[in-house]
């Protein structure tokens, strides 16, 4: 056998028994049908994969026989006679692989590649903060989902069903801004930790001419397309608030009387005491401190 390893070919293709083994060499019994038999071995540095299941299909999808690797990950499974076969191998925490093979009347060696599962670990956090319930996601180059999970109390998390390659790796939290961020998975995993934003408000009081709060005038958050994202309607103290922005470029628009419109960029944690002034008269915002060019706060 050691020197029909040495004949080997690379892995993944289909391998030749080599002139010098017998029957007397291959691992198992080759009475009763035509031996298939090789190696598990792991991806990257050919180590055996001991234990592996080995399972020999039917073109119908009927089962014809399994094996396990020995110590050497060596394998044996005998098809009933001369065709095409499907040869299964997996293992715990690795990749299963699949091979279709053609068998004609002479033993066929095929070696098995796993690929291992790795992972991402790190953590997330917010203004030095561990974000707890954050939601982390692992999506491939063609958007699928390959792995998900949820920060713990210290804001850690582990995506550990990831193979090597790389991923987009998004997270969430309430009260923060959304984050994505590009990884590149190894053999032997990654680390990547996560910063969030808090997520930005916008919040003011509606207010008449003389500066009173207005009741029920109705608030509305336009975004930088023009969409309605969420409107409010003040009550006896006039207030209004839009939490957890994701953006930065909004419009604020008040109405129940003359209506006014104000543009306000979001930055950090937002605005606070963004007041609107409606009156009856002549359209006013944020008072005296307006920018006779847009009605709205100057900055």
């Amino acid at each position: 056998m050691a020197a029909a390893a040495e004949e080997a070919e690379e892995e993944g293709t289909r391998l030749v028994r080599p002139r010098s083994a017998t029957l007397m060499d291959l691992p198992g019994p080759a009475a009763g049908g035509v031996p298939v038999y090789g190696r598990v071995l792991a991806a990257g540095g050919g180590v055996p994969v001991p234990g592996a299941v080995v399972t020999l299909i039917d073109p119908t999808g009927r089962q014809l026989g399994h094996a396990l690797a020995d110590s050497a990950g060596r394998y044996t499974v005998q098809v009933p006679a001369s065709g095409s076969y499907v040869l299964v191998g997996s293992a715990a925490g690795r990749q299963p692989q699949v091979a279709t093979l053609s068998v004609g009347g002479s033993p066929v060696e095929y070696n098995l590649v796993l690929t291992g599962t790795t992972g991402v670990t790190g953590s997330v956090r917010s203004a030095d903060r561990p974000v707890t319930g954050a939601l982390v996601v692992a999506t491939d180059l063609y958007g699928e989902v390959a792995d998900s999970t949820v920060t713990g109390a210290d804001g850690g998390y582990r995506l550990g069903e990831l193979t090597a390659g790389e991923y987009v790796l998004t997270v969430s939290a309430v009260g923060h801004r959304p984050t994505a961020t590009t990884v590149t998975v190894g053999d032997a995993g990654a680390a990547q930790d996560v910063f969030l934003a808090p997520a930005a408000a916008v919040r003011g009081t509606i207010r008449g001419r003389s500066g009173s709060p207005l009741t029920d005038a109705r608030v509305a958050l336009l975004d930088s397309a023009g969409n309605v994202v969420a409107t409010r309607t003040t009550g006896e103290d006039g207030e209004y608030a839009f939490p957890d922005l994701p953006g930065t470029e909004y419009t604020v628009v008040a109405s129940g009387y003359p209506p006014v419109a104000a543009p306000v960029r979001v930055h950090g944690v937002g605005q606070d005491g963004f007041d609107l002034y409606l009156s009856h008269e002549e359209q006013e915002t944020n008072g005296p401190e307006s920018t006779p060019e847009t009605g709205g706060p100057a900055f």
